[in-house]
């Protein structure tokens, strides 16, 4: 059995300071819905019986889920991690969702039921591979599937010095499979998807340097663990250099960055 990072890491010690993190561009949300909406074929903002379904896979807190719901999806949102999902539910509460614990890989979700599969900042934690494979077994036929992450502007001058601070502590530093191009991956698959669509869009997010540290513990990553004493130790070192090397409120230029396909 393929370990798979879904279901090794442990995101409960993260969940409470994902609310700390930008949420995806608003501008690309609405590109994104227009194509999984099949152009206009449903009823903007209706929310209803009849509104586009979208699994929303890895959907931790909630932070895509609730931009779905403001454009009118229902939405199934998938997460394994119970502390993150009860925050999600609390959240999304009397709006057009249904939660359930699962993997992305093994969501039990019924077959070709979905007008659109998303995974916000969560593809790049399970096997891209199978993942692909589930999400054509959800996706109704030619419907949209859709990967997004939110990218540090790293020549931001806020950005750079916090690249700094972090190299100097961990020289081999690396942000993993989220920086990578995701279209190898998707044309590796060409017998599930196709017409892939790539979209980039930059904006601005205002944060106090508290709110940016906390954003900073809502990371997963193999260099600072936050649940031993000597991953709490490099943090605080981390943290200690940004408070005083960052000004005490400041605008961060962000890119969400998007990969999207048609199924085959």
């Amino acid at each position: 059995m393929q370990k798979i990072v879904e279901q090794q890491w442990d995101y409960t010690q993260h969940a409470k300071f994902y609310s700390y993190r930008p949420n995806y561009a608003p501008k690309s949300l609405d590109m994104l819905a227009l194509l999984a909406s099949g152009e206009g074929r449903f009823v903007a903002g209706g929310g209803g019986a009849e509104s586009p379904l979208v699994a929303d896979i890895g959907a931790g807190t909630g932070n895509l889920s609730l931009m779905l719901l403001e454009r009118g999806f229902r939405v199934v949102a998938v997460e394994p991690n119970d502390a993150m999902r009860e925050i999600g539910i609390e959240r999304t509460k009397g709006q057009n969702i249904e939660w359930v614990r699962a993997t992305g890989l093994d969501s039990g979700l019924g077959d070709g039921l979905f007008d659109w599969v998303t995974f916000g900042s969560s593809f790049n934690v399970m096997d891209r591979d199978e993942a692909l494979r589930e999400t054509h077994r959800l996706l109704k036929p030619s419907a949209y599937f859709s990967c997004m992450w939110n990218h540090r502007d790293l020549h931001d001058p806020i950005q750079e010095i916090a690249e700094e601070v972090i190299l100097d502590l961990i020289p081999n530093y690396s942000r993993g499979v989220r920086r990578e191009d995701q279209r190898p991956i998707i044309e590796a698959h060409k017998e599930l998807f196709d017409k892939i669509l790539y979209l980039e869009e930059d904006f601005y997010f205002h944060q106090t340097i508290e709110n940016y540290i906390n954003a900073w513990k809502s990371v997963k990553n193999p260099y600072w663990d936050m649940q031993t004493q000597k991953g709490q130790e490099l943090f605080e070192k981390i943290a200690y250099q940004m408070r005083h090397r960052l000004p005490s409120a400041f605008d961060i230029k962000y890119t969400t960055r998007c990969w999207s396909a048609q199924k085959v």
